[in-house]
């Protein structure tokens, strides 16, 4: 199984609305990720609109040729944009205002009863439902019970600490959620923090179907370019892959 790239392109979005105007374009982006080989794109229409705004989801929904995820809290405001959009997928994540960046997953065993309504209307829509989780059994098990097909494990944790035996705990973590997934028939993505450092044992694990990844990518676009720096992640996530074939 091909392990497929999202290319998150929310920072593209972060640095734009530094200074105001138009530039960079999130959507330019997002068109030249899928030049440079990403399977999807991901946004994330927040709350309080921070970097994606209303006017970047309307074009991504018009001009992309590759399938989009809308990462999005689970509220009736963004449900109704979903809705409206019908993007390919949409990816419940927990959102806090003071945060910088998404922390953790989303607790789905916690706020099953108030999940299962979202979940339920964005699959009467025909739109694919995944739920943003710790790599938990708990989580996962829950997820499957309301009905999502679809989980992404935060990388978060594992991709924080240094190499070590931390790391290879947290990777440890992930690899057994992802087999537990597949176990309950679920799919399974990952994402969160990923680096060219960290993605190789990640992109190893034989049930993951997908990648997530964002800040790290526009980070190294800086200096390379973003179609160069998506090439190099590319390549590292099919080496990965092709040695675990090998190994296994």
């Amino acid at each position: 199984m091909k392990l497929r790239l999202g290319v998150n392109v929310d920072h593209v979005a972060t640095v734009r609305n530094a200074r105001g105007g138009v530039h960079p374009d999130p959507v330019r982006a997002a068109l030249m990720a899928a030049d440079a080989g990403a399977d999807g794109i991901t946004a994330h229409l927040r709350e309080d609109r921070r970097h994606i705004s209303d006017a970047d989801i309307d074009r991504l929904i018009a001009e992309l040729k590759v399938p989009l995820n809308l990462e999005m809290a689970a509220t009736q405001e963004m449900l109704q944009i979903a809705l409206r959009h019908k993007p390919h997928a949409v990816c419940l994540v927990p959102e806090k205002r003071q945060e910088r960046t998404t922390e953790g997953g989303l607790d789905v065993a916690g706020g099953h009863d108030e999940l299962a309504p979202y979940v339920r209307a964005l699959t009467d829509a025909g739109i694919r439902v995944s739920m943003f989780i710790e790599a938990d059994p708990l989580q996962l098990d829950a997820s499957k019970s309301l009905g999502a097909p679809v989980v992404e494990l935060h990388t978060g944790a594992y991709c924080e600490v240094p190499p070590g035996l931390e790391r290879e705990r947290q990777l440890q973590r992930l690899k057994r959620a992802a087999a537990h997934a597949a176990k309950i028939g679920l799919e399974c993505h990952a994402g969160h923090g990923l680096g060219y450092d960290t993605v190789g044992p990640v992109a190893a694990i034989p049930t993951l179907a997908e990648l997530n990844i964002g800040h790290f990518l526009v980070g190294e676009a800086i200096f390379t370019g973003f179609d160069v720096a998506i090439k190099r992640m590319r390549a590292a996530m099919d080496e990965a892959r092709a040695s675990a074939k090998v190994n296994a």
